[in-house]
């Protein structure tokens, strides 16, 4: 099928190429002009047969509004609009509103995988009405990981991004406690090799995963990660997360720390947030900052 592509960042770029991999073809638009291959919103959708599927994939809040609200003048009905990017949830509903009073879908779609996506494939969580995710499912079937799992119908409109917001809550939590662990190691005199107590947890035990196999790769490259200052930003997304269950009274103690510890570290050089920004720059490709930059 033919999809038009908005934003062709690190994410946008590297699943453009796992699609048209996947036999499909994408019109891409980037306000970078060496990376994209129109140079308008306008030209990307005359160039896509109707029906449409524009997929939308910029940073959150105004930019993803700017978007939506100039794609909601240039598509017909019965075209589709999928916001992949990390807008909170209820934007979703907002624009599934203002796009359906023109008769055009909408979908939300909550995409990990970060810069390993292209290889391994992007889990996707998404919502929206049966009849327009149909219209969307050849791609998100080109953009799953292979296999049964790694893409879900998670509910109506928004539920896609709440569902990701909430992965990502989880994973600040997943993140502080291998921090936490980590420091604690290098603090005491009778470990000598905390990279490779790491390194021997990634086989049989409870804890192995993804994020272990990436923090021993991470100290791989930087044993003590003392090339790195001890500051993480925070996405938005654990905000959202920690907010959504004040208003639902849901208790996250673990999950509302690890936020908060994100918060100390633009305070102190925390030896813990050399970790987690590690992490982050493993599987996101998220900026870190170095030592000599302070």
């Amino acid at each position: 099928m033919e999809l038009g592509l908005v934003g062709l960042g690190k994410m946008g770029g590297n699943m453009r190429e796992r699609i048209r991999r996947a036999g499909h073809t994408v019109i891409g638009y980037d306000r970078n002009p060496d990376v994209a291959d129109v140079h308008s919103l306008e030209e990307l959708v005359g160039k896509l047969k109707g029906p449409r599927v524009v997929w939308v994939m910029v940073p959150a809040g105004a930019a993803t509004q700017s978007t939506v609200d100039e794609l909601a003048e240039l598509l017909q009905p019965g075209d589709v609009v999928v916001d992949g990017g990390n807008s909170r949830w209820t934007d979703d509903e907002k624009h599934a509103e203002e796009l359906a009073a023109k008769g055009i879908g909408f979908v939300d779609c909550g995409v990990s995988g970060g810069v390993w996506g292209l290889k391994n494939g992007y889990a996707l969580m998404y919502g929206g009405d049966a009849e327009n995710i149909a219209k969307v499912q050849p791609i998100f079937d080109a953009l799953k990981p292979e296999g049964d799992f790694g893409s879900v119908h998670a509910g109506k409109v928004g539920a896609g991004h709440f569902s990701k917001m909430v992965h990502n809550g989880i994973e600040y939590a997943m993140m502080q406690a291998y921090a936490e662990g980590w420091e604690l190691l290098e603090k005491v005199d009778s470990v000598t090799d905390v990279r490779e107590v790491f390194r021997s947890w990634q086989e049989g035990t409870v804890i192995r995963s993804w994020l272990l196999d990436l923090a021993v790769n991470a100290l791989d490259d930087d044993e003590h990660l003392a090339k790195l200052r001890g500051f993480a930003q925070d996405s938005g997304e654990g905000r959202w997360t920690v907010e959504a269950a004040i208003d639902n009274a849901v208790p996250l103690p673990a999950i509302t720390a690890s936020l908060f510890a994100r918060f100390a570290s633009r305070q102190d050089d925390s030896p813990q947030m050399k970790m987690i920004a590690a992490l982050r720059n493993q599987f996101g490709g998220h900026a870190v900052e170095s030592k000599s930059e302070h």
